[in-house]
């Protein structure tokens, strides 16, 4: 079972969030953390999940709904834990009264943010040396 929260950047959970990108990002996808930690977490809500107080996986959304940083740890991929964070994510949006939210995909993960609703727009970009699509959804 996993527990599921959206918490300010400045709370408790701020070295966990940093453990999964750590691993997720740089070790594995070797993205300097530079790129990774951009200074706007701290403004952003943060998307934590949990399974036995250990979190497994993170993202975040900026003021203005863009999501991004959703990663989960290798060993628990494949169980519908990115799909849980992003919906926490959207729902925040709504709760805020955001329009609609947007996101940077690697092409890898294109269909699985389409699976959530999200649908592609404007040409595709290269962000740390890994192609992009921008992909939005829109709320109202």
């Amino acid at each position: 079972m996993f527990v599921k929260k959206v918490v300010k950047y400045d709370s408790i959970e701020k070295s966990m969030i940093h453990k999964v990108r750590n691993t997720v990002f740089t070790d594995e996808q070797g993205i300097p953390s530079e790129i990774d930690f951009d200074g706007l977490d701290s403004t952003a809500l943060h998307a934590l999940i949990y399974i036995d107080k250990i979190a497994i996986g993170t993202g975040r959304m900026l003021n203005d709904g863009h999501i991004g940083r959703i990663s989960i740890l290798k060993e628990h991929r494949g169980l519908g834990l990115g799909a849980e964070l992003v919906k926490a994510l959207v729902e925040s949006a709504k709760e805020n009264s955001y329009e609609r939210v947007y996101l940077g995909a690697q092409k890898h993960a294109i269909k699985f943010y389409e699976k959530l609703g999200f649908k592609t727009f404007g040409d595709g970009y290269v962000e740390a040396g890994i192609e992009h699509m921008s992909m939005e959804k829109a709320l109202v």
